[in-house]
């Protein structure tokens, strides 16, 4: 053995120089034990013994010899690549368990094998049980035996982080799913006049918000307000964004806004919160007052909607401004005056609904939309906005399915209420 900076001992490999032994790469498969081994024993012959057996072995990795915990502590602190650690249990400076407690606590990542005596197997299982990959008794160790145990606890700690690391995923997996179920939106109705049956399909995978938004608030003087929306793109941050501008537009409702004034708010929100530029957001909003015979509309890029009345469906196109964020303050939204017969019903999407491919080159589009919504007008609400969901979905299938976010929202007055 030779003096290591350290004060340690290590095996230096036939004909290279430590300078030029290097580290082995961290990300070498643990079978080939690209790892250091890090010998903590007190006494010399002890470690002399363990040397030959692993020159004697087909194991071919550096040894480092520290005598003491804290020594060893140094080690692992400055050591960048795997290590396998072959623990005594009796050191100058630690005894027993806590030897084990101790490396474990310092070096979490490190495979640990304990070396105990003829009559301490029982303390060998319990080191197993606080974070030891393994034990050996010496006097009962061969070459073969060591070798074997290093590939061994070497493996079983690769796989205990990548099963730790699979949990974690699993547990913040579960945590961003229940937070994302506590945003999606729940209708704010006073009393049960109103109907709302809405359908909500996030494009994005494993997600369960998308850019898409849409709420339906009933103010105390019986109007309801609904809007619904989406945001440009797919990922994390535009559903975060929706949810942002969904809770301002409730914000706006319950603080009596004018709708005018709402889509405008949403525009100075979008713009502040957006992390490019060049996102933007379409937007409708309605207003059903309380006499029932009408609804106001405004857009701001959006599609059109669905007018319902009895099993007749019929397309709409509102009087449209620009989408919000695409010239900031340059925006004049209309509000349109729709008027409502008894039992009539309106539908609001977003164009994921419409825009998934049904041929090579061919899309549902919105004709093929209100096509297909005539086909269920005598559908109750949810089973209407349901059946539009899946067909869409369906003829889509063939063709790398719903491409984007889908939102629907099916709202009108009860007949009897």
């Amino acid at each position: 053995m030779s003096e290591s900076p350290l004060g340690t001992s290590v095996r230096v490999q036939p004909g290279v120089i430590p300078e030029q032994q290097g580290m082995p790469d961290a990300d070498a498969s643990v079978w080939d034990v690209d790892a250091t081994l890090l010998l903590v024993e007190d006494d010399a012959g002890d470690a002399l013994l363990v040397e030959e057996m692993l020159s004697d072995s087909e194991l071919d990795a550096p040894l480092t010899w520290c005598k003491t915990m804290a020594e060893a502590r140094r080690f692992l602190l400055a050591c960048r690549t795997p290590v396998c650690v072959l623990l005594d249990l009796h050191l100058p400076d630690v005894h027993g368990l806590d030897a084990v407690r101790q490396l474990v606590e310092s070096a979490p990542d490190a495979a640990v094998i304990v070396l105990t005596g003829l009559d301490e197997s029982q303390t060998g299982l319990s080191a197993v049980a606080q974070g030891a990959q393994d034990y050996l008794v010496k006097g009962r160790i061969d070459p073969e035996v060591l070798g074997r145990a290093v590939r061994y606890a070497l493996q079983r700690k690769h796989a205990e982080r990548s099963a730790a690391a699979v949990r974690a995923g699993q547990l913040i997996a579960q945590e961003n799913a229940r937070l994302e179920r506590a945003l999606l939106p729940i209708p704010l109705l006073l009393d049960g006049s109103f109907l709302v049956a809405a359908r909500y399909e996030a494009g994005r995978a494993h997600g369960l918000l998308s850019g898409d938004f849409y709420d339906v608030v009933q103010t105390s003087d019986g109007a309801v307000h609904a809007v619904i929306g989406d945001v440009s793109g797919h990922g994390a941050a535009e559903a975060a964004l929706g949810v942002c501008l969904r809770v301002a537009w409730r914000t706006a409702v319950l603080t009596g806004v004018s709708q005018r004034e709402k889509i405008g708010l949403l525009e100075e929100i979008l713009v502040a919160e957006r992390s490019d530029p060049h996102v933007f957001a379409t937007v409708t909003t309605l207003v059903f007052p309380p006499d029932r015979d009408r609804v106001f509309v405004a857009r701001a890029g959006h599609p059109g909607l669905l007018l319902r009345r009895g099993k007749d469906v019929g397309w709409v196109e509102p009087e449209a401004g620009m989408a919000l964020g695409l010239l900031p303050g340059a925006g004049r939204w209309t509000i349109t005056e729709l008027e409502l017969s008894p039992g009539s019903e309106v539908v609001l999407f977003t164009d994921g609904l419409f825009e998934g491919r049904t041929g090579p080159t061919s899309r549902l589009g919105e004709d093929g939309l209100l096509a297909m919504a005539g086909r269920y007008g005598a559908l109750e609400p949810r089973a209407f906005v349901d059946a539009l969901v899946a067909e869409a979905t369906e003829s889509a299938s063939p063709y790398g399915g719903l491409a984007d976010d889908v939102a629907v929202l099916h709202l009108g007055w009860k007949a009897n209420a």
